[in-house]
């Protein structure tokens, strides 16, 4: 495939507080799984409505099939009936990104992060198999690639964001030489795992751009991962160390001014990484590859024009990001090319039928899919209040949650709401490192993706919250 074609969408005691955790996020897993089960589930591959020529008229199209997209049409279906909603999709698979962090440090494989488009498309749903070409809210008409033209009665906007890899010189061309990966795309995310197996000696580097980016932490969790992957091949020979960890530089240089954006999380990554002699370079964009070389040119902001190069051994990219180009200069978007919504009700805010989730909005708050599970349950409220000429009456906090995966079994929970304030789901320091947080993010929220938020059953861990804190915040 040629790399230029990049865009991702792109209690009482502790122990009882655990157990009643564990019983009813079993019991919603099992009953989100119990809906697709049987010979309904078999029969939903097989009455897939597909797009034909001709447009028509929807009383909500969704655009875009990621997990925001997915989530709300689910959602919308139940809401209106399917045969009142289309999604806007042009890609044959489904990708639960989150899951591509363990990918690229070996502990998952890819295979198991993909489902066919078609069988998260919910049944009966039209799936309109074109890519959207442009957004005319004035006339209520989306127009798609194809040439279809389709007018709806409500617009939920779900386009994701586009990874430009292109704008660090060298690159995409770059992936085609070893040393290079990027946990960021399905093409490259086995390629940072090859890297980590074939590094011997010298700096293992690891970048954040200077743009927004999806799930923020994910950068950085990769080096961790790297340093264990290290370590795992650290023996003793008469007290001396062999292995890899002490042949390997890790660096992590950052566009941003602060290891993470939360200081209860930033000050247990800081001591995190004073520990494990991991070294934090603030302010430092990537801006250029020497795959011959083996270089890496990054520019100091706080030094204009100044740069720096260093060689790698191994060398993980986080892209560029950016809205869709065709949200770019839309009526629906603001200045910088984001859907341009309300950020408590997730409603744009010229457009009273027009509404936006998820990576493609301009929610001041981290990109992540516990962010669409949370803005899911809020948005279906707001449209619901909105078919009924209701004023709507839920707020969005901004709610989304980053688990810093430390080791190949310790993880931070991090979660925390518009203000940068934690707003953690349990009764425990969720600043230090955990196992059981592990399993969650490694084995159990995997599962709540695919039978609970892309089914519509899953709004966050908002109720949970409540029971876990007794009713308090």
């Amino acid at each position: 495939m040629n790399l230029i074609t990049f865009s991702n969408r792109t209690g009482t005691s502790w122990g009882n507080c655990w157990d009643l955790l564990h019983t009813t996020m079993a019991v919603s897993v099992l009953r989100a799984w119990g809906h697709g089960r049987g010979a309904f589930a078999v029969a939903q591959l097989h009455v897939r409505n597909y797009s034909g020529s001709s447009g028509g008229h929807y009383k909500v199209l969704v655009l875009g099939g990621g997990s925001g997209g997915i989530t709300m049409s689910a959602r919308m279906k139940r809401k209106v009936g399917a045969e009142n909603v289309a999604v806007v999709e042009p890609s044959e698979s489904h990708y639960y990104q989150p899951i591509w962090t363990l990918v690229g440090a070996g502990a998952k494989t890819v295979k198991s992060s993909r489902r066919p488009t078609a069988s998260v498309v919910p049944s009966g749903v039209k799936w309109i198999k074109s890519s959207v070409q442009e957004v005319n809210p004035d006339k209520n008409t989306v127009r798609t690639a194809d040439g279809q033209e389709i007018s709806y009665q409500f617009l939920i906007v779900a386009l994701g964001l586009q990874l430009h890899y292109e704008k660090i010189k060298g690159f995409p061309e770059a992936f085609e030489h070893p040393k290079i990966g990027s946990n960021y795309s399905v093409e490259t995310v086995e390629k940072t795992w090859k890297a980590l197996q074939d590094f011997k000696e010298g700096n293992a580097i690891f970048t954040f751009p200077n743009t927004p980016v999806k799930c923020a932490g994910a950068p950085q969790k990769i080096m961790y991962l790297s340093d264990a992957y290290f370590r795992k091949h650290l023996t003793f020979v008469l007290l001396y160390k062999t292995g890899k960890r002490p042949r390997a530089n890790i660096l992590y240089n950052t566009s941003l001014p602060v290891i993470f954006g939360v200081k209860k999380y930033a000050d247990a990554l800081w001591k995190l990484v004073k520990s494990r002699d991991l070294n934090v370079n603030l302010r430092h964009n990537l801006i250029e590859v020497r795959p011959e070389k083996r270089e890496a040119v990054f520019e100091k902001l706080d030094s204009p024009g100044e740069t720096v190069a260093y060689e790698y051994e191994m060398l993980h990219v986080t892209p560029p990001m950016g809205p869709p180009e065709v949200l770019k200069g839309s009526l629906v978007s603001d200045a910088d090319g984001w859907v341009d919504i309300d950020k408590n009700t997730l409603q744009h805010k010229t457009y009273p039928n027009v509404f936006g989730i998820g990576d493609c909005t301009n929610l001041p708050t981290s990109k992540t899919a516990a962010a669409v599970a949370a803005q899911s349950a809020i948005l279906d409220r707001t449209i619901s209040k909105v078919m009924k000429k209701e004023k709507p009456d839920r707020k969005y906090d901004g709610y989304t949650s980053c688990p810093l995966v430390t080791s190949y079994k310790t993880v931070i929970l991090a979660e925390f709401d518009y203000n940068g304030e934690p707003l953690e789901t349990f009764p425990v320091d969720q600043s230090k490192e955990s196992r059981i947080m592990y399993h969650m993010k490694a084995d159990l929220m995997p599962h709540l993706y695919w039978h609970g938020l892309l089914r519509g059953l899953w709004g966050g861990p908002g109720p949970y919250r409540k029971i876990m804190h007794l009713g308090m915040k």
